[in-house]
């Protein structure tokens, strides 16, 4: 039988001495008894993988709004692949697994229903605007409702990484670092993927000097990325990636914010589905009236206000759902 307080051992033991132990946690923001088996590193991994949050970025829009073809990926294929990377790379370095899972499976909870345009108009619509790591954060520490808990109480280690695994403050663990440039190897490599596959860009549109460097396939640059980035930080006690393999992953960065994220296809596909105008009227409507929202999120009112209440609703939704209650209100 392999107890908590053995894998904690075991964590010293075998990890580098620059990996976050669990054992060695800031601990909670409300203190509880630990798992007779799990660390806390495990533990919080577990609630976010049986949390509702993270089972509806199944139908939530990675790019592509409602594609016919199945293949596209959604945020919950983004997330899996994103923790693939980075559990990669902190093996290979010897650092926590378990964090860096936590961290890459919690990263996206908070993103909105269809999208980059779906971030932005209710960024735009909501006073305070709308940060998609602030609100992954928020439902971690808030809105998730687990029986009479409400919020994961995760780790500080965790809670950290999520928010800043984008912007520009730097998690203070090695872990939370991997998962912010894991993060940016997934969607890199998988959006230009989903745009050939789409037919808004070809291969042969793709910026040479990088294809060159970091290799055609999708699988070749992620391996290329990986390797790059366990090589320059091995030793180093940072995540680190070479400058030319990092000026190379900017580059096709770069690239689709030009060619895929502004495109004419994406900019009709979210004219044709109207998003500014459902994410716009069902903000107004439950402003109007918000008996009509679940009792879960009426009894947040009090203490943190209608609009806030209101936008972590909107943003909770599915696609299919927003879409649906624009068309029945």
């Amino acid at each position: 039988m392999l107890l908590r307080e053995e894998s904690e051992k075991r964590e010293f033991e075998i990890l580098s001495e620059d990996a976050a132990k669990a054992a060695g946690s800031r601990g909670r923001q409300h203190a509880e008894e630990q798992c007779v088996f799990r660390t806390d590193f495990q533990r919080d991994r577990d609630r976010i993988i049986h949390s509702k949050a993270l089972r509806r970025l199944m139908h939530k829009t990675q790019v592509f709004i409602a594609p016919e073809e199945a293949h596209f990926r959604t945020r919950l294929t983004h997330t899996l692949e994103v923790a693939q990377i980075a559990r990669t790379i902190a093996r290979a370095l010897k650092l926590n697994e378990d964090l860096t899972e936590a961290i890459a499976m919690g990263h996206d909870l908070g993103h909105t229903p269809f999208g980059h345009a779906g971030e932005a108009a209710l960024a735009a619509k909501h006073p305070a605007g709308f940060r998609h790591n602030v609100q992954s954060l928020r439902v971690c520490d808030i809105l998730e409702v687990n029986g009479e808990r409400r919020g994961m109480n995760l780790t500080e280690e965790v809670r950290d990484g999520i928010l800043n695994h984008t912007g520009p403050d730097t998690p203070f663990t090695l872990e939370g670092r991997i998962v912010k440039t894991a993060d940016r190897i997934a969607y890199i490599n998988h959006d230009i993927d989903d745009a050939i596959r789409s037919g808004i860009i070809f291969e042969s549109d793709l910026p040479a000097e990088p294809i060159a460097l970091l290799g055609k396939t999708t699988g070749r640059r992620i391996n290329k990325l990986i390797s790059d980035m366990v090589e320059a930080s091995d030793g180093k006690g940072d995540i680190l990636q070479s400058e030319v393999c990092s000026s190379a992953m900017n580059e096709l960065r770069a690239f689709l914010f030009g060619a895929v994220y502004s495109s004419d296809r994406v900019a009709a596909d979210a004219e044709r589905y109207e998003i500014d105008k459902v994410i716009n009227t069902l903000y107004d409507y439950y402003l109007l009236y918000p008996e009509k929202l679940s009792k879960d999120y009426q009894a947040l009112i009090d203490t943190y206000g209608l609009a806030e209440t209101v936008k972590d609703h909107i943003a909770g939704m599915t696609d299919r759902y927003a879409r649906d209650m624009y068309l029945v209100i």
